[in-house]
């Protein structure tokens, strides 16, 4: 079907040890691999270029962080939430988030592949300037999340809650948005050149530009 694609899952051994965060603090750069941390809260930790891969993420509340230019290899955030947590600038690949709140998160300037949001609360997200190859939005909230001036190759919205979205400057030839929700979306008429919408859809975007439906 069109529009369909494989995402690569992230790559993690079935057994891991447990891990605590802190741990990077002890070693010379600031990683962590191969590890479960879960049921904990990462409080106000500003750590640039940190690096973590082949970690699961469980029930994990990150609490006031900044972690710019994040490399995200292989990890997955299950029923986290990271609200307004700022991964500007970040490399996110095989990455996973499954039923977590991500509201206001910064993802401004990454660049994301092979990434999967898995009903998640992602309402007033950040994505202005970000890469988005094969990345799939499942049942996810996105109302007023911000795309402006990003790239996408395969990226998919399938039963998605998009009002108030903004895709200024946002080119959508190849998306589909025919299975999700909106009653306003912020796009111009040359970005939604070979846009995929439902009818109903269509008759919006008719009356956003002004055109008159004859019944």
């Amino acid at each position: 079907m069109p529009g369909k694609f494989k995402i690569e899952q992230p790559k993690i051994e079935k057994e891991l040890p447990q891990g605590n965060f802190q741990e990077i603090y002890y070693k010379d750069d600031p990683y962590l691999d191969a590890c479960i941390i879960t049921n904990c809260t990462i409080d106000r930790e500003k750590i640039d270029k940190i690096v973590l891969s082949q970690v699961v993420f469980k029930n994990v509340t990150f609490s006031d962080v900044s972690f710019r230019n994040i490399e995200l290899t292989d990890v997955i955030f299950d029923h986290c939430d990271l609200t307004n947590a700022d991964f500007m600038a970040g490399s996110i690949h095989r990455v996973e988030f499954k039923d977590s709140k991500l509201l206001g998160i910064n993802l401004s300037d990454a660049s994301l592949g092979n990434v999967q949001f898995d009903s998640c609360n992602l309402n007033l997200s950040a994505f202005g300037y970000a890469s988005l190859k094969q990345v799939k939005f499942d049942h996810c909230s996105l109302e007023s999340a911000d795309f402006y001036e990003c790239k996408f190759k395969k990226v998919m919205f399938d039963a998605c809650s998009l009002n108030e979205v903004n895709f200024s400057r946002t080119p959508l030839k190849g998306i589909d948005l025919s299975s999700s929700t909106f009653q306003r979306l912020t796009v111009s008429l040359e970005d939604l050149n070979g846009c995929e919408v439902s009818p109903d859809q269509a008759i919006g975007f008719a009356s956003m530009l002004g055109l008159k439906i004859k019944e």
